[in-house]
């Protein structure tokens, strides 16, 4: 289907958002929401970025074991895709994004991005690593 998509990265701390443009060509980073696990500020935010940019989906990154298994970090985003199904109107789908924070923080590095400008970005980056995996996975 075409249009835009969310690629998201769920962190601890922080949720990278990433979309792409309406015909599912390229990912590109868009902005990184501070984690509201008590209060779904996140998830409120999420929200209405689907509404302002009108996505058609939205795609969680899984981040699983390098053997293939759900770990904490895996719970987590299940639990946080979970909780996005419950606010919004288009399909949230998960993806395997085993060591894209990984390949984010040194793809920053290489460019010379360092220290707290890189934590502010490496979510974004990551879920711009998710989306376009997805993206794609899908294209064709």
């Amino acid at each position: 289907m075409r249009g835009r998509r969310l690629g998201i990265d769920v962190g601890a701390v922080r949720v990278g958002v990433a979309i792409c443009d309406p015909d599912g060509v390229l990912a590109t980073p868009l902005v990184t929401v501070p984690r509201d696990v008590d209060g779904g500020s996140d998830l409120r935010t999420i929200a209405g970025l689907v509404a302002e940019y009108e996505a058609v989906g939205a795609v969680v990154g899984l981040p699983r074991t390098l053997a293939g298994r759900d770990g904490p970090a895996a719970e987590a985003a299940r639990t946080f895709a979970d909780a996005l199904r419950g606010v919004l109107d288009v399909p949230v789908e998960l993806s395997d994004e085993r060591l894209t924070t990984v390949v984010a923080t040194r793809q920053l590095r290489e460019r010379g991005v360092k220290g707290r400008k890189q934590r502010a970005v490496v979510d974004q980056a990551a879920a711009v690593a998710i989306l376009q995996g997805w993206l794609d996975a899908h294209r064709g």
